[in-house]
Order: C-alpha cells, then sequence, then structure tokens
C-alpha cells in the first residue's frame, strides 16, 4: 500500500499514479498547491508550464516561492521546490506560454490527464481546445476570494469549458472614458489607454484625447475653440496623435501633465451641456500643484504598507513625473520605433497607471485609490485566498483519482461557498453537465452566424477581434466557400496582409456567405455565417446572433447520493436538490463565471 495525502491506495491505482505523465498548466496560487498535492499523493511524472516570473505580490500565498526567487520563472522554482518534498519525482518545467506552437495537440497527447490552474480566459478556452483535440481529460479549476470551483471535461460526455457563454469582461462607451468619467475604473481604464498611446501600440479605439462627437455635447467648436486656451508652452491641444506630440516634447512629464490634466480638460468644460447636471471637472496645473508645497517627498511616504497608502495630489503628480521619466528612458533604451508593454507587474507602467489614473479620479472629484486598488482593478484581478486555492486543489486531486481509477462516472463539478448551504455544507457536488449540442466548440460540425456590416468591417477585424478575440482561434486560415477556394486570411506570414485593410464586401462577401475559419495549432474548424446588416448599435462591430455574454447558464442541481469527497456510496451526504440549496448552487454557478472569464 502507498501512503498518500487521501490515505492508502490500491495497489492498482498506486502503480497507476506513479506511471501516468499529467500536464499541469499554470503554476500560480492554484498551481502551486496542486504541484505539492501531486507529488504527495504518489505522481511521480508531471510536467508544468508558466509564462509568468515571480513578483513580490506573489509571496503571501503561493508557498513555493520565497522573496530570493522574485523575478524568476514559476514553473522552474516550483519544480524545485516540490522536489524537496519528493526528490524521486520526475518535473519537467516550461518557462512559456502554453499558447505556444511547440505544445500542440501531438504534445497533449503524451499526458493521461491535464488539470488547469490558470487564471485568464484566453488560455482556458485555448487549453480546453487542445484537450478536446488530443481527446485528453481536463479537470478546470478557479477561485475567486473564498469562492471556488472544480469541474471534469471529456470530449463527448461532457460539457466543454465553452459550451456555456461566459460574462464579457465589462467594456465602458469612449465619451465616457474620454469625457465624463464618474467612476474610478473609468479612469484606471483611461490611463491604462494612456500608456499605449504614449509608450505603448497605439489603437484607435483607445483615444484619450476630449471626445468632440460625443452625442450629449451639443456645442458650437467655432465659438469655444478660443475658450479652450492651452499655452505653447506646455504643449496645446492640436489633434495630433498622442504619441507624436508626447515625442515632440521629448516626453517632458511637466509637458505632458498639463496637457493632460490641465489643457484637455479645459476643453472639456467648453462643451458646456455635458456639465449641465454634472459636477464640472476641475483642471490641475503642475505649477500650482507644487506651489502649494503638495509635491514635497514627504508625500511618499507614511504609514502602514506602501502599495495600500493612498498619497496626496502632489504625491502622486512626483509619481507621474519620475514614471514618465523611467518609461522614456526604457524607449530611448529600445531604439527607434519601439514600443512598451502595459504589464501590471511591471513597477514603471504599474506606477504610471496609478499616477494618472488618481489624478484624473481628483479632477472629476472621485476619491483616489492606493496603488494596490488601482493594481487589483487595472489587472483584473480578484482578490486571492490561500486557504481557497488550498481546498481546490485538493478537489483538483480527488477528481484526478476517479479519472485514472476509471471512475468517471463518479466525476462531478464541485462549488466551494462563502457560506454554508441549508444543509450546513461549504462544498456542493453537481452532477456533469452533457455537451451542449450548438457548441461553437465541441459540437460535431461547429457553427456560427456573426452580424456585421460587409461594407465597414475589415479583414484585420475579422482576423483580430471576431476569430482570435471573441472566438479564441491562435493563428485562423479562412477561406470563402464561393466555389472558387479564395483564401481571405493565411496564418503563414506574408501571404495575405494586403487584404487586412480591405472591406470583406471587396471579396464578393455579402448577406448569407460563408467563410470557413481553421486552426490547424487547436485542430479546429469553425464554419461562419455571415449576416449582413447595414446599421448596428453604437460602438458594436458585430453580433454574434444567439450570443448571451452577460446570461450565467443555468445551474446544475446537486445530487443526492453521491459523496463529496471521493464518490463512496457509503460516505458523508452531499446537499439534497431543496430549494435552498438550488438557490445556493446557482449563486454560486453565476459568481464562478466571473473568475472561471
Amino acid at each position: 500500500m502507498a501512503l498518500s495525502l487521501v490515505g492508502p491506495l490500491r495497489k492498482e491505482l498506486a502503480d497507476s499514479l506513479s506511471s501516468c505523465r499529467v500536464l499541469v498548466v499554470g503554476a500560480g496560487g492554484i498551481g502551486c498547491e496542486l504541484l505539492k498535492n501531486l507529488v504527495l499523493t504518489g505522481f511521480k511524472n508531471i510536467e508544468v508550464i508558466d509564462l509568468d516570473t515571480i513578483d513580490v505580490s506573489n509571496l503571501n500565498r503561493q508557498f513555493l516561492f520565497q522573496k530570493n526567487h522574485v523575478g524568476k520563472s514559476k514553473a522552474q522554482v516550483a519544480k524545485e521546490s516540490v522536489l524537496r518534498f519528493c526528490p524521486s519525482a520526475n518535473i519537467t518545467a516550461y518557462h512559456d506560454s502554453v499558447m505556444n506552437p511547440d505544445y500542440n495537440v501531438e504534445f497533449f497527447r503524451n499526458f493521461q490527464l491535464v488539470m488547469n490552474a490558470l487564471d485568464n480566459r484566453a488560455a482556458r478556452n485555448h487549453v480546453n481546445r487542445m484537450c478536446l483535440a488530443a481527446d485528453i481529460p481536463l479537470i478546470e479549476s478557479g477561485t475567486a476570494g473564498y469562492l471556488g470551483q472544480v469541474t471534469v471535461i471529456k470530449k463527448g460526455m461532457t460539457e466543454c469549458y465553452e459550451c456555456q457563454p461566459k460574462p464579457t469582461q465589462k467594456t465602458f462607451p469612449g465619451c465616457t472614458i474620454r469625457n465624463t468619467p464618474s467612476e474610478p475604473i473609468h479612469c484606471i481604464v483611461w490611463a491604462k489607454y494612456l500608456f499605449n498611446q504614449l509608450f505603448g501600440e497605439e489603437d484607435a479605439d483607445q483615444e484619450v484625447s476630449p471626445d468632440t462627437a460625443d452625442p450629449e455635447a451639443a456645442w458650437n467648436p467655432e465659438e469655444t475653440a478660443a475658450r479652450a486656451s492651452a499655452s505653447d508652452q506646455d504643449g496645446d491641444i492640436k489633434r495630433v496623435s498622442t504619441k507624436d506630440w508626447a515625442r515632440s516634447t521629448g516626453y517632458d512629464p511637466v509637458k505632458l501633465f498639463n496637457k493632460l490634466f490641465k489643457d484637455d480638460i479645459m476643453y472639456l468644460l467648453t462643451m458646456d451641456k455635458l456639465w449641465k447636471k454634472r459636477k464640472a471637472p476641475v483642471p490641475l496645473d503642475w505649477a500650482e500643484v507644487h506651489q502649494l508645497g503638495e509635491g514635497s517627498q514627504d508625500d511618499m511616504c507614511g504609514a502602514g504598507l506602501k502599495d495600500q497608502q493612498v498619497l496626496s495630489v502632489g504625491g502622486y503628480s512626483q509619481l507621474f513625473q519620475r514614471s514618465v521619466e523611467t518609461l522614456r528612458a526604457q524607449l530611448k533604451e529600445k531604439g527607434d520605433s519601439a514600443e512598451l508593454v502595459w504589464d501590471k507587474d511591471d513597477p514603471p507602467a504599474m506606477d504610471f497607471v496609478t499616477a494618472a489614473a488618481n489624478l484624473r479620479m481628483h479632477i472629476f472629484s472621485m476619491n483616489m485609490k492606493s496603488r494596490f486598488d488601482v493594481k487589483s482593478m487595472a489587472g483584473n484581478i480578484i482578490p486571492a485566498i490561500a486557504t481557497t486555492n488550498a481546498v481546490i486543489a485538493g478537489l483538483i486531486v480527488l477528481e484526478a483519482l476517479k479519472i485514472l481509477n476509471s471512475d468517471f462516472q463518479q466525476c462531478r463539478t464541485i462549488f466551494l461557498n462563502k457560506q454554508p448551504n441549508p444543509r450546513k455544507k461549504l462544498l456542493v457536488p453537481c452532477a456533469l453537465d452533457r455537451p451542449n449540442p450548438n457548441c461553437y466548440v465541441c459540437a460535431s460540425k461547429p457553427e456560427v452566424t456573426v452580424k456585421l456590416c460587409v461594407h465597414k468591417t475589415i479583414v484585420q477585424t475579422l482576423q483580430d477581434k471576431i476569430l482570435k478575440e471573441k472566438f479564441g482561434m491562435v493563428a485562423p486560415d479562412v477561406q470563402i466557400e464561393d466555389g472558387k477556394g479564395t483564401i481571405l486570411i493565411s496564418s503563414e506570414e506574408g501571404e495575405t496582409e494586403a487584404n487586412n485593410g480591405k472591406f470583406l464586401s471587396d471579396f464578393g462577401i455579402r448577406n448569407g456567405s460563408r467563410l470557413q475559419a481553421d486552426d490547424f495549432l487547436q485542430d479546429y474548424t469553425l464554419l461562419v455565417n455571415v449576416l449582413h446588416c447595414e446599421e448596428l448599435p453604437r460602438d458594436v462591430e458585430f453580433e454574434v446572433v444567439g450570443d448571451a455574454p452577460e446570461k450565467a447558464p443555468p445551474p446544475s442541481v446537486p445530487e443526492e447520493e453521491k459523496s463529496i469527497t471521493n464518490g463512496n456510496k457509503d460516505s458523508a451526504q452531499p446537499s439534497t436538490s431543496t430549494k435552498g440549496n438550488i438557490k445556493t448552487a446557482a449563486l454560486a454557478h453565476m459568481r464562478i463565471q466571473k473568475f472561471l472569464s
């Protein structure tokens, strides 16, 4: 008998654990707990992949990492730490993205089981498709504060990760971000856009200057232009590229400050109608802020943890200045035409967004936020609880044991709730749902209908926003079903780039046209039916017919007979399907969609 975290295992199962190969995707909060559990349960052949490096903010819960590991590969350090628990284990670590083409279907077929410990939807979608293509069981998991979920995905037997629509990440109208922010998140989104406009890849959809096309702003540009007074010395408000203007000033922090927080705000004030029922913003001037004595170094320190302090306006103006100077130096070091990529774990980038967002919050009369709070919102971080991760990691192993014991019928979706249900249970097991016959991923012939205007939609939008962003493809090839086999998009570099700026109608695509999209890495084919529509709602480029992203899927009903721990009929009973329990499971299911997205 082999001893494990779950007690003695039958010899056949213990032998199976020591010989099978498993893949763990993610070495963060859940991943650290999971890797430890796997080796202590008897798993010997483990491969782990994670693209991230260790940040100091990880150390409070990702116990395999220590302060001296900061900046190193999560996967590699996790491997080294876990081997101290079980030196005989054979662990391979990959410091890489699971979406790298090297990890193809054949790579996934090397494993008997895949376990996800991820924190983003794109990677979850991709692993889901790779496991479907390889026909390998996948255990999916996620946590959000005190909430958690574990579920099992098996091709043809259960719902896949994409069978039910997930809530889309909340977006905000451009005019709200640019003209009339009313919540801190609006200012944080604006600051992230500003980072890209100044230092990263410019995106026309992420403009930060005042929006003169705001439907609320009924104003006369000829009359108000003179009132938008901005000095030539501090950089005026000419409608030029934000990056080009910043370069012309040498990324001067003072000129940037006055342009963004004084001149543009004064320009907004000329849009009289916007402020009839709102409190008008109050411009900030660099010289005035520092004349008030708010820019001293004392503003940068105080009681409590540094990241949880809320600084003064002067403190954030200094943080803005220092972060701009640091980012300017990084750009210069990279050379001409270089671009920076915003990362919540990059201190100068996070400092810039924190400072810019808080200065804008102050201008629009909102309470400013600490760096910790801004990072949580800017990085879409859900507060992590170490004990939640530990519980979920344990449940992953229990489901893995059922699969390897050929006891798939005992596998469950298990919800971890914040409060006990009426039967005083925190853990609620539910039967696994059958595949959705209309799923655009795991159906026998995946097919969708997309409503768009063929005269306004360009090929680049089809590739990036529809196929990659919406439908999760990595490297799509698209062929028009026109009897000629016209290739619209090729994943081979240089073959179809000339098509990117052309409209779909330029290729004869019209209402009723059908496009075959293939992703050979994912071994996935999707048939796209085009539904032409001349006019779509404002700021909407396309719609997926029948898609309801804001509607959570119906909850499964907890079972009456099966154990939440190991599936034995004679062990503790889970909740029954009383009204109270159904409600509890429903609430958990709806909450879970937020962090499994």
